[in-house]
């Protein structure tokens, strides 16, 4: 999107939240009633700030070193972050069955990110701490939106659209540039629509019935669809040590979800 429309990062984080946090608004108008209160509202202040965090960090770290990489570092620290958040909370040690699936799948995100960065050191440095960045703000909103309440549907939808606003200054103050041909057009609906809107309301709809450690290993399937794309479409490779990564992952996942078990650990 960067390159396609000549936009700057947080230019395409605000417009990305504001096209799909405004689908996402309209389809829960009439659930709007769920807004009113204290909780509702800073839960939806936390949620919208921490979706501009991480939209804006990615959209950086993606500007800075490959996609696939900033994607896999970005996915591959979630369940990492949630996990050890978990263990505090609970003041408990992680299960040994999600201790290998998160540890299985974070080496398999190694091996699948090999030779991906490229780039001078400070580029790398950047776009890895940025990816970080987005990792624990992502993680952070996976942890207040597993916490039931009511309406949560609502305020996850709206928040989207708060985010963008959140960001919509900055994006001005660095000179928002928006070419809208109809290539580009065509490619913010689609972001709005698909990778945002419907697929974060299906990420915090799965949350109703998931554990946060469960919802975020869950994650590590996009970057596995994010890097076959990026080989078929933007011609970065995929290496020997990359193939068996992906494996190291599709494994891991395998173990956490199709081992027999009387609960998730």
């Amino acid at each position: 999107m960067q390159s396609a429309a000549g936009m700057s990062p947080v230019t395409v984080a605000a417009c990305r939240l504001l096209m799909g946090g405004l689908l996402a608004t309209l389809a829960v108008a009439g659930q709007w009633k769920y807004l009113h209160g204290r909780a509702a509202l800073s839960r939806l202040l936390v949620s919208g700030a921490l979706l501009a965090e991480f939209q804006a960090a990615y959209q950086v770290a993606v500007a800075q070193i490959a996609v696939s990489l900033a994607t896999l570092i970005t996915i591959g620290c979630v369940p990492v972050f949630v996990a050890l958040a978990d263990g505090i909370r609970d003041r408990r040690v992680p299960g040994r069955r999600t201790l290998l699936a998160v540890g299985g799948s974070v080496v398999g995100l190694a091996l699948l990110s090999g030779g991906a960065a490229g780039g001078d050191g400070w580029r790398v440095f950047s776009g890895v701490s940025m990816s970080l960045l987005a990792g624990a703000g992502f993680a952070a909103l996976t942890l207040v939106a597993a916490r039931a309440a009511s309406g949560q549907h609502a305020v996850t939808s709206v928040a989207l659209l708060l985010g963008g606003v959140f960001l919509l200054p900055f994006a001005l103050v660095d000179g928002i540039v928006l070419s809208l041909n109809g290539d580009v057009l065509v490619l913010l609906v689609y972001l709005g629509v698909v990778p945002t809107a419907v697929a974060y309301g299906a990420y915090f709809l799965g949350l109703r019935h998931a554990q946060p450690t469960a919802a975020a290993l869950a994650t590590m399937l996009e970057p596995l669809t994010a890097t076959v794309l990026a080989v078929a479409l933007r011609g970065e490779r995929l290496t020997l040590a990359g193939v068996g990564g992906a494996l190291l992952i599709a494994g891991a996942l395998a173990l956490y979800y199709l081992a027999p078990t009387r609960r998730a650990s």
